[in-house]
């Protein structure tokens, strides 16, 4: 029976490649100019999405999007009123009816 022979020594692996930088899906329904909402959501058909930046609420209502100037509001949240016929917005300030802020455009 011969010895056993010396294992040969292993070979370094190659450094591993950067990957490409993922980038998130762009599936903002919004206008162009306006990014990084500080929030959004939707119910019922409605979405929104506030930019406190621009001072913008974007709502999409039926495949349509408008876009609100809402002051000094900020929005955090919505509701659909029941009988009122519109949404209302929750802010710092209270409730803001979709009907009282300014549409722009």
């Amino acid at each position: 029976m011969e010895p056993m022979k010396p294992m040969a020594p292993m070979q370094p692996m190659a450094p591993m490649k950067p990957m490409a930088p993922m980038s998130p899906p762009d599936d903002s329904w919004w206008p162009e100019g306006l990014s990084n909402p500080s929030s959004s959501g939707g119910q019922n058909g409605l979405q929104y999405a506030f930019f406190p930046e621009q001072r913008r609420l974007a709502v999409s209502q039926g495949g349509q999007v408008s876009q609100y100037d809402t002051g000094e509001h900020r929005i955090s949240g919505v509701s659909q009123q029941s009988g009122s016929g519109g949404p209302r917005f929750t802010s710092a300030s209270g409730e803001v009816d979709l009907a009282s802020l300014r549409k722009i455009g």
